[in-house]
């Protein structure tokens, strides 16, 4: 009988664990763990041209299914190429495992060019991490991390595999220990008695609803129990400023998120008497800003409903029906009307708010069309928002991506600023390779925007150098031209009425497509 390696053993546990998706960039020191997936029918493994578009990706793929993905990494500098949306995934509690190939267990005392502390690097975006000590500790590696992945909201967990454990034969029958992992399923908080208590007594209310699954303070049931609460209250509600999964569209109320800068933020928050946080984190300005405190609301204002990461819905439905709170009534929304002339950020979020096909996914980075795409997205068809929780530019494209292979069923959006997604661009191939349904909308102003916008905050001049180093016309990305070049079919707007078309053509084919937004 044929033994079985350690990579054979731990592709078989994360199977049974329910992985059923690697998004992979592998290098030498993980060439037995390719070589094991030729066992795997069961487990798709998508190709991503640099790390971070697997991270990202593997954080789209969570988002949306609530279990993980794997990601397959090489050695510490592949693993850090993917930090950066690794971060982002923490920060939106994505479950993810990532997996490290590492030198033979017997090289790395040598100091080998690639040889790197994996651990330092892995820790800070990881709720647990595990070095592979033995070819026998592969499977029972292996399960833990889905385990842990899954516990505290959601996690990433990181496995180190040294290359000769990868290769060696599995000595006995392995054994999973099989301990309860932290469950996430109970609604958590403080008791709601005290809770109705405070809401009761308070006279202006502000509740923030922080986003993840179906059960979340932004998924369908908790916004229609806030609604009756803030009808019964008189109160005001906001979705956090990046939230990770928000339900949005006909039918929801029409939370808008809160704002980014701390000025509007805090026209919001400071006339609260009592600031709800259900599932979100207690608001800070985004920087230190200077005659800005970093905490937008003191803790006595403070009431948490539940942690982030914790379903709360039926929480808050007992709290609304406890308190005689009104049934909840959907108001009556219609499309936008189709704008007309050149393209403007209100423009493009009306038409995109106008033409998103029903179930779509959105995923949403960058600032010059993001938010007027969400204050618009109310009147929009019922879909699922997804947004950059973490502020490290670059997930938006693979977010996308992840999100379509989690459910292929849906129409998936990217609509993303030009500067950011050239940080991962070479997702746009693996679009084209795996044949993603994915509309990829690029708004081309040809600037870093935001940098912009912060240089101005005091009313200040844009000097000639911080126009120099927040410019990118010289020269223009051509982004047909590009996308074209990894193989997605690509169009120019220069008009509502240019975009709308484009867009119809989009939504009703299927296969990857960008459409350049010219600004």
């Amino acid at each position: 009988m044929k033994k079985m390696t350690g990579a054979e053993a731990l592709w078989l546990a994360l199977a049974g664990e329910g992985v059923d998706t690697c998004f992979a960039n592998p290098g030498t020191t993980e060439l037995d763990l390719v070589r094991a997936l030729e066992q795997r029918d069961e487990i798709r493994c998508v190709v991503g041209l640099q790390e971070n578009v697997c991270t990202g990706a593997a954080d789209g793929y969570g988002r949306m299914l609530g279990r993980p993905a794997a990601t397959l990494l090489h050695l510490g500098p592949g693993f850090a190429n993917g930090i950066a949306n690794l971060h982002n995934a923490r920060r939106a509690r994505t479950p993810i495992v990532n997996l490290v190939g590492d030198h033979a267990s017997w090289h790395l005392p040598y100091d080998a060019p690639l040889t790197s502390d994996i651990e330092s690097l892995a820790w800070p975006v990881s709720g647990w991490v595990h070095r592979i000590d033995s070819v026998d500790d592969s499977a029972a590696a292996a399960a833990e991390a889905v385990r842990q992945s899954v516990a505290a909201g959601g996690r990433g967990t990181t496995l180190i595999f040294p290359a000769d454990f990868q290769a060696g034969d599995v000595t006995q029958a392995a054994k999973i220990e099989r301990p309860g992992a932290t469950s996430t399923s109970a609604e958590g908080g403080p008791d709601t008695a005290q809770c109705i208590e405070r809401l009761r007594a308070a006279r202006r209310v502000v509740f923030l609803l922080g986003g993840g699954g179906e059960l979340s303070g932004l998924g369908q049931r908790a916004q229609r129990a806030t609604a009756r609460l803030c009808t019964l209250l008189g109160a005001q509600a906001y979705a956090e400023t990046f939230p990770s999964r928000s339900e949005r569209g006909q039918g929801l109320p029409a939370f808008d998120r809160l704002p980014y800068f701390p000025e509007p933020a805090r026209e919001v928050l400071d006339a609260a008497e009592l600031v709800v946080l259900v599932g979100a984190l207690p608001p800070v300005t985004y920087f230190g800003y200077a005659g800005h405190p970093s905490l937008l609301v003191d803790a006595e204002r403070l009431l948490v409903i539940s942690e982030p990461g914790q379903p709360v819905a039926g929480r808050l439905e007992e709290m609304a029906d406890a308190l005689g709170a009104p049934a909840y009534q959907a108001a009556v929304s219609s499309l936008p009307d189709a704008p007309e002339g050149a393209l403007t950020p209100a423009r493009i979020a009306a038409v995109l708010a106008r033409e998103l096909p029903a179930g779509a996914i959105v995923s949403v980075e960058g600032g010059t069309c993001g938010y007027p795409f969400y204050a618009a997205s109310s009147a929009a068809r019922p879909h699922t928002t997804l947004t950059n929780t973490g502020g490290a530019i670059g997930q938006g494209l693979p977010v996308a991506m992840g999100a379509a292979i989690a459910c292929p069923e849906r129409k998936v959006v990217g609509l993303l600023s030009d500067g950011s997604t050239q940080y991962t661009i070479q997702t746009l191939w693996s679009l084209a390779h795996e044949n993603l349904d994915v509309v990829v909308l690029i708004a081309a102003n040809h600037q870093y925007a935001i940098l912009r916008n912060e240089l101005r905050r005091d009313g200040a001049a844009l000097g000639t150098r911080a126009e120099a180093l927040t410019a990118l016309d010289h020269p223009c990305i051509d982004w047909v031209g590009l996308a074209e070049a990894y193989g997605v079919p690509a169009t120019r707007a220069h008009t509502a009425q240019e975009l709308t078309e484009q867009l119809q053509r989009a939504f009703g084919r299927s296969g990857p497509a960008l459409i350049e937004m010219a600004l």
